[in-house]
């Protein structure tokens, strides 16, 4: 059966290239290159190997994929066409095959892994990794410079970034870095590992990455670990939950867990959450250990059907927050100087705003304001949010009129009879008593729910006492019911 043989040309250096890649090099007479631009392709011409390049694809097309896509469809015509049922074609790459090569995947996606040969080389990793000394199974994050984007660093381990092949290309990758590494960090960039004579180590700033003259398709870039995301170098320490979560939702796992997607779990979002505030209400740490679990567990539930459904697992979770708490606190992680907590806030309120591919000039700064939080809630965050861009009152003597104006303004609305307008007059007095509360740093939310427990409270004494007296309280007179409400209020209830 005619086969297309993919070979690995190594890093560059004729020592790089494996017997058996040469002896497909020097023995097939249809071979192909994705590129020519590699150091190795003088010593082939030298050798009499004749060959035809896929540069021009690099010429026409406006992106890479749409380069791979022809160059792809091209080897497929010739192959199916012009090669005899027990021939072979071959197409040779930079590297190994398997690293970092779009076009080898596109190529088994078309062909099927059962019609191609792959012929091994020595990779950029294997060079990059003896040029540095790194030995990678200590861990070592592999990434390709034109996915960096959608597949960012892993912070808590090393990470070495392939194709680094244009300044455009290192300027991009560096500020996907800056996400999760500081301006300053210290990184090794690598320009023709494994060729004799061309090989440099660059060890600079990340800042500098687009900045240096020599950046080419040889380029890598190498990035130890982060201390601060890394920790100790160990695994997550939620890897024993999710463990747990895994087996539950296998095929032989519990039936009810396997039963349940995003949206039945909501409730028990919402619950747990509550019952994390009640803890906190009560200051009882106990409980709060045990509720933080309670709601952690359900983050990591989602987090499970998320992985199910190969969208995003809970350590993609853990780092993205971390690289947006280091992203957004550059007063502490970078060079920034603040001078208060407020221009902490104002500071935050900015970078959320610049955040993302999706980010506008347009953007609101009431984005992120969560549509089903508590109304009081959302009424203090907006407040808040507004306040930090300068649009709040001078004191807290605005706020206390405000109060006395929409007083005075719902009193005229009952006199109208006008239920819609007595609505809007009653969310008005509300808001504007939120606005107090921001002002004497009281959380509403919070001091509401307190009152209303209390009144709970008391009236569950009222119930008591009638209830000793075999009577309910239905029968009872509304001044017996305020006398005893001042007797609960006495006793500290």
């Amino acid at each position: 059966m005619k086969k297309i043989v993919v070979v690995g040309l190594g890093p560059g250096s004729w020592e790089g290239i494996t017997l058996r890649a040469w002896e497909f090099l020097s023995t097939e007479k249809r071979i192909f290159l994705r590129t020519a631009e590699h150091p190795l392709v003088k010593e082939l011409v030298e050798r009499g190997i004749e060959f035809t390049t896929f540069d021009n694809w690099y010429e026409r097309s406006e992106t890479f994929e749409e380069a791979y896509q022809g160059m792809v469809d091209e080897l497929i015509r010739v192959f199916e066409h012009e090669i005899e049922e027990d021939g072979r074609l071959v197409f040779a790459v930079p590297g190994h095959p398997m690293v970092a090569e779009r076009a080898v995947q596109m190529l088994m996606e078309r062909v099927g892994r059962d019609r191609l040969l792959v012929v091994p080389g020595m990779s950029a990793v294997d060079a990059v990794c003896a040029a540095l000394g790194v030995d990678p199974t200590k861990g070592l994050c592999i990434l390709d410079a034109l996915n960096i984007d959608r597949l960012g660093p892993d912070p808590r381990l090393s990470n070495l970034i392939l194709q680094v092949h244009h300044p455009l290309v290192a300027s991009e990758v560096k500020l996907e870095l800056m996400e999760s590494y500081p301006d300053d960090y210290s990184i090794q960039v690598v320009r023709a590992a494994g060729v004799p004579g061309e090989e440099r180590v660059h060890t600079i700033p990340l800042f500098e990455l687009d900045r240096l003259e020599d950046i080419d398709h040889l380029t890598s870039v190498y990035l130890p670990p982060l201390d601060e995301t890394a920790g100790n170098g160990c695994a997550f320490p939620l890897d024993p939950l999710v463990k747990v979560m895994d087996r539950l939702l296998a095929p032989d796992g519990c039936p009810w867990d396997r039963e349940q997607d995003h949206h039945s779990l909501r409730p028990y979002l919402i619950e747990e959450t509550y019952e994390v505030i009640e803890a906190l209400d009560e200051q009882d740490m106990e409980k709060l250990e045990e509720e933080l679990g309670d709601l952690l567990l359900q983050i990591v539930f989602h987090a499970a059907l998320a992985h199910r459904n190969e969208y995003f697992d809970i350590n993609d979770v853990i780092l993205k927050i971390t690289r947006k708490m280091v992203h957004r606190h550059p007063h502490v992680f970078g060079d920034t100087k603040v001078k208060s907590s407020g221009e902490v806030l104002a500071n935050w309120e900015k970078i959320k705003r610049g955040e993302g591919s999706k980010a506008k000039e347009t953007k609101s700064y009431m984005e992120g304001i969560t549509p089903s939080l508590p109304a009081l809630l959302k009424a203090n965050k907006a407040q808040a949010k507004a306040a930090r861009v300068g649009f709040d009152w001078p004191s807290i003597d605005g706020p206390w009129e405000k109060v006395k104006e929409e007083v005075e303004e719902l009193k005229g609305a009952e006199r109208q009879g006008d239920q819609g307008l007595i609505e809007e007059e009653v969310g008005d007095l509300l808001f504007a008593v939120v606005n107090v509360a921001r002002f004497l740093k009281v959380d509403p939310e919070t001091a509401l729910s307190r009152t209303v427990s209390k009144f709970v409270e008391r009236f569950r004494y009222i119930e008591n006492k009638g209830l000793s007296q075999g009577r309910d309280v239905s029968q009872m007179t509304l001044e017996e019911m305020d006398a005893w409400w001042e007797d609960a209020k006495k006793n500290g209830r």
